[in-house]
């Protein structure tokens, strides 16, 4: 019960969340976010600069874009693409992990130094769904669309559930052999002891029988 609590808690909170960054003409910005399997993520974004004659930020000029590029936990590539100064990006992820999410200007020609802010809004599970755009599509009832939230919710608490049992058996494993290598690490250390206070008796044996005191 605690832990359903704990998982939704999460969904709630970390399923979509919106933030801003000053970003460098040369510069690469990457965002790691723990994802379940078999879950759409929606990232919107909008680049400004800064304006030295007014000191205020202002829409790039016309060409300007941001490249972004997406990884799962095991570095693979799911997306690599150019898009425009204000965009929009997709993808859904295959792994349960760790994903990253990396963007960066196209080019560096337009400003001079100037400082960049990016805007960025990213949506995970049905956060991500346009649910006024399936209402229209399926011509769905208000009481139909709201049954169809709640089955996503529901399906994205299982995702989220799954991933936190997946992490438990990680966080094992990784316990299991810290331990194991732990104990064989005190079995050597036992064994090197042993041995060195065997060679020291032998050593003084063979000492104090050289001078016969023995």
């Amino acid at each position: 019960m605690h832990r359903a609590l704990l998982t939704l808690l999460l969904v709630l909170i970390s399923s979509c969340y919106g933030l801003y960054f000053h970003l460098g003409e040369t510069e690469k910005k990457c965002f790691m976010e723990e994802i379940p399997d078999e879950t759409m993520v929606v990232g919107k974004y909008k680049v400004e600069f800064l304006d030295i004659n007014t000191n205020s930020y202002v829409h790039v000029p016309a060409g300007m874009g941001m490249h972004v590029e997406v990884k799962d936990p095991e570095q693979k590539e799911l997306l690599s693409r150019t898009y425009g100064a204000e965009g929009r990006y997709t993808f859904t992820s295959h792994t349960p992990g760790e994903h990253t999410m990396c963007l960066s200007t196209n080019t560096s020609r337009w400003f001079g130094g100037s400082s960049l802010r990016v805007h960025l809004d990213i949506s995970i599970g049905e956060h991500a769904n346009d649910y006024k755009e399936i209402a229209e599509k399926d011509k769905l009832s208000e009481l139909q669309l709201r049954v169809r939230q709640l089955l996503d919710q529901v399906d994205q608490i299982t995702k989220e559930q799954n991933y936190q049992r997946v992490r438990e058996e990680r966080f094992r494993q990784t316990s299991e052999s810290t331990n194991f290598r732990v104990l064989w690490w005190s079995f050597i250390q036992g064994g090197l002891l042993l041995a060195i206070g065997f060679w020291q008796m032998r050593h003084l044996k063979s000492f104090f029988e050289a001078k016969k005191l023995v």
